[in-house]
C-alpha cells in the first residue's frame, strides 16, 4: 500500500495563519496588507490572481519561502526592502538597505517644486542627496522640458537611482552626479534647488522604530545633535547656486521650521514659506533667492 500523501497548504490557510503571525508584530495594523504582499512576491502573481485562486494548493517550497519572509517582517525588516519595491508619486521604484525608502511625505515636496517650476521655461534643477531617485525621477517625469541633476554621496545609491531612471524611461534626461551637496556642480547655477536631507537628531536614534534605525542608512537619517547640520551647510551654498529669482525647497522634520526659517533668513532668501503634511505638520519649507 502506497503511503497517504499529505495536502500542501492552501493559498487561503496560508494567508490567514501569515496575517494571524503579522498582527502580532510590530506592524500589526499592516498584518493583512503584508501578508498579502510577500504571498504575491513568492507566487509573482497580482492582486487579481489571488482573488480568485484562493484555494488552490501551495507548492513546499513555495510556502517554505513564503513564512521565510513573513519571519523577516515580522523582525521588523521594511515591506519594501524584503518585496525590493516601492511607489512614489504613482511611479514604481526600486529599494534597497542602501537608500531611504520614498515616503509619502515627500510627495509634498515634488508638488511644490511643479508648482515652482512652472515659472521657468525650461527649468534647471538640482536634487541634492537624491538616494532612490525618487524626488529627480518623479520632477523629470512630469517636467519634460526641465534639464535636472541629481547629486549624492553615496555610489550605490547613485547606482539605485540611475536603475529606477530607467526603470521609469528618464534616464537621458537626469544627469547624476557623485559628490557631497553641491560640489559636483560647485560652478553652475540653477532655478530650483531641491533635497530632502538628512534631518534627525542623533539624540533621537533610540527612539526610532527597529525598522527605520536598524534598516535604513544612518548617513541618510541623521544630522548632528539637533537635525540640523546638513542644512546649515546646504542653505548659503544653495543661495550663491541659485540664479536670482531661484528657488530652495526643502524638506524638514517635525518642530524644525523655526531654526530653519532663521537659517533661510540669514542666508539672504526672502519669500519663506512652510507647506504642511496631512498630519499639518509643516514638512516642506521654500525660499527665494531676490
Amino acid at each position: 500500500m502506497q503511503p497517504r500523501q499529505l495536502d500542501r497548504p492552501r493559498i487561503r490557510a496560508l494567508l490567514a495563519e501569515a496575517e494571524q503571525s503579522l498582527a502580532h508584530g510590530p506592524h500589526s495594523e499592516r498584518a493583512r496588507l503584508d501578508a498579502e504582499a510577500l504571498l504575491l512576491r513568492v507566487a509573482k502573481k497580482n492582486k487579481a490572481w489571488l482573488l480568485t485562486h484562493g484555494e488552490e494548493e501551495f507548492a513546499d517550497e513555495a510556502a517554505i519561502h513564503y513564512n521565510e519572509l513573513i519571519a523577516r517582517r515580522l523582525r521588523g525588516e521594511p515591506i519594501q526592502h524584503i518585496t525590493g519595491k516601492a511607489e512614489f508619486y504613482g511611479l514604481p521604484f526600486r529599494v534597497t538597505p542602501a537608500v531611504l525608502i520614498p515616503r509619502p511625505e515627500t510627495e509634498h515636496l515634488v508638488e511644490k517644486v511643479l508648482a515652482l517650476a512652472a515659472g521657468f521655461s525650461r527649468p534647471r534643477i538640482v536634487d541634492v542627496g537624491t538616494g532612490s531617485g525618487a524626488i529627480a525621477i518623479a520632477l523629470a517625469h512630469h517636467l519634460p522640458l526641465a534639464e535636472i541633476t541629481a547629486i549624492d554621496l553615496s555610489e550605490p545609491a547613485l547606482a539605485l537611482a540611475r536603475e529606477n531612471a530607467a526603470i521609469n524611461k528618464v534616464s537621458g534626461r537626469i544627469r547624476f552626479l557623485h559628490g557631497d551637496l553641491l560640489s559636483p556642480v560647485a560652478v553652475e547655477h540653477f532655478d530650483c534647488i531641491v533635497s530632502n536631507p538628512p534631518y534627525v537628531p542623533e539624540s533621537d536614534r533610540a527612539s526610532l522604530s527597529v525598522e527605520v534605525r536598524d534598516n535604513e542608512p544612518a548617513l541618510a537619517l541623521f544630522a548632528g545633535s539637533d537635525g540640523l547640520a546638513v542644512y546649515r551647510h546646504l542653505i548659503p551654498a544653495a543661495f550663491a547656486a541659485l540664479v536670482p529669482g531661484g528657488f530652495l525647497a526643502l524638506e524638514i522634520g517635525a518642530d524644525q521650521s523655526a531654526a530653519v526659517r532663521e537659517l533661510l533668513a540669514a542666508a539672504g532668501f526672502q519669500q519663506i514659506d512652510f507647506i504642511p503634511d496631512l498630519q499639518n505638520i509643516p514638512r516642506v519649507a521654500t525660499a527665494r533667492r531676490a
